[in-house]
């Protein structure tokens, strides 16, 4: 009797432990393994093939935005440029019905763990998908096709925090709410990288009083998002003035934008109120509970204990110290930073972050009362101790399996754009772009070669060195 009472709980753990490991319920990173060095060495050709095999295995039909959203940039990075759109294209259009939809099942969805719903997109990837579509029109020589998505930037700015607020708004109809959802504030209005671009197309096409606006919008955007653009403004007032030489602009992307990373919470509840807490490492080396917040709860009882995940941003680090640009076998000019792209991407999620914070609490307390009331019931039933041990055991793990943090995000958006202008003779000169670490040693040369440098058009090198 004892076997089979040993055997049936050895099945009833395992069976709970299949369920945790289940990919459903987890934001796979397995089809990234090796990837990053195939960056670094400009391998995109073997991380494009790495990327679609991985489509349908750990990119599932929820996961389509994403998987647009990754081969698009990498076939930018390839020099694919009409491959890259069409792709980045079907990324948008993906996000667009997804963002549609998730409004439309918003109250539905605060029981559902994210995992298991449609990636629809964070918001500086929706943004920054516009900025290359632009570069590969410009690529392809389709100045009006490229103004539309710079124009496209500029719309989906403008309505960010609403975007997120018409999500608030249908959280707030759920009979399971218990304090009210408040989306987070847009401090980001205004991207100096597109109005940069859009200033450079203006200019190529004689348009100097458009362009001129533009670079007041630059300027604006140090003025009025001094929270994101904390660093120092590259110079810009010789740009619109007219020269014998050919203005030759520079266009670089550094690094890699942020991953997410789970974080994981605790709730304490006492009469009517849940305690939400962290674990935090004292000066001994223990661990103590330390108290983020506390929510009136009207209801809940004294004593319950749970735990939960949240997907935090957490940025990726770059080696890359400075850029300079070599014309003809001679340094000339070192790049500035125009967009911190990383801080962009921090930015803007935090106008959702508190959705998602209350979402998962929410959720996370209706689980766990839940789960409670179940074990008490099997407790009941299984007069067993051993069997009801393990059945305890395993409503625990198949509740945790479903509390997983969402970690989806793209992969290969780069982390800083530079940007400078020199000028040059009409004719051919030989290019390159240094990239060096932080404490002076090359790590990389982007040899553009031979270049002919005309005054018609537009002049625009663009480099980049994702590391």
């Amino acid at each position: 009797m004892k076997k089979i009472n040993i055997y049936l709980i050895l099945c009833i753990i395992f069976s709970a432990l299949i369920m945790s490991c289940g990919g459903t319920m987890k934001s796979s990173k397995k089809q990234f393994a090796g990837i990053d060095e195939k960056l670094v060495s400009r391998n995109y050709s073997g991380a494009i093939a790495q990327i679609e095999s991985a489509k349908g295995k750990y990119y599932k039909k929820k996961e389509q935005a994403l998987y647009y959203l990754d081969i698009g940039m990498l076939y930018h990075f390839n020099k694919q440029y009409a491959k890259s759109n069409e792709m980045l294209s079907k990324a948008e259009q993906a996000i667009d019905e997804l963002y549609t939809k998730s409004i439309s099942k918003a109250v539905v969805s605060m029981l559902l763990n994210d995992n298991v719903m449609d990636y629809s997109g964070e918001d500086y990837e929706d943004i920054y998908l516009n900025v290359f579509k632009a570069m590969n029109y410009l690529a392809l020589d389709r100045f009006d096709e490229a103004f539309v998505e710079i124009r496209r930037i500029n719309n989906k700015l403008s309505l960010l925090e609403q975007k997120h607020k018409k999500m608030a708004d249908q959280y707030n109809t759920s009979k399971d709410k218990q304090k009210e959802f408040k989306t987070g504030t847009n401090k980001f209005h205004n991207s100096a990288l597109g109005r940069y671009l859009s200033m450079l197309i203006y200019r190529a096409e004689g348009k100097i009083d458009d362009a001129r606006i533009d670079r007041d919008k630059i300027n604006e955007a140090w003025k009025l998002q001094a929270q994101i653009y904390d660093f120092r403004k590259p110079v810009f007032d010789n740009y619109l003035q007219s020269s014998e030489n050919v203005k030759v602009d520079f266009l670089s992307f550094i690094g890699r934008a942020p991953d997410k990373k789970a974080k994981t919470l605790y709730i304490h509840t006492e009469k009517n109120l849940i305690i939400i807490g962290t674990t935090k490492e004292n000066p001994r080396g223990k661990q103590n509970l330390e108290t983020l917040d506390l929510i009136n709860w009207p209801g809940v009882k004294k004593g319950y204990h749970f735990k939960f995940q949240l997907p935090v941003m957490k940025k990726r680090k770059s080696s890359i110290g400075h850029v300079k640009i070599i014309v003809d076998g001679q340094a000339v000019k070192t790049l500035e930073m125009i967009e911190d792209i990383e801080k962009v991407a921090f930015e803007t999620y935090k106008i959702k972050e508190p959705l998602i914070y209350l979402k998962t609490i929410t959720r996370s307390v209706i689980k766990g009362l839940f789960s409670t009331k179940r074990k008490q019931e099997m407790e009941k039933k299984i007069a067993n101790p051993l069997l009801g041990f393990a059945a305890r055991i395993a409503t625990d793990i198949a509740v945790d399996a479903t509390e997983n943090a969402d970690l989806r995000i793209s992969r290969f958006f780069p982390a800083k754009a530079l940007v400078g202008e020199i000028e040059l003779t009409p004719g051919v000169h030989n290019i390159k772009i240094e990239y060096y670490s932080k404490n002076g040693a090359k790590l990389f040369v982007d040899d553009i070669g031979d270049k002919e440098i005309s005054k018609n058009g537009l002049n625009l090198v663009e480099s980049y060195y994702l590391n």
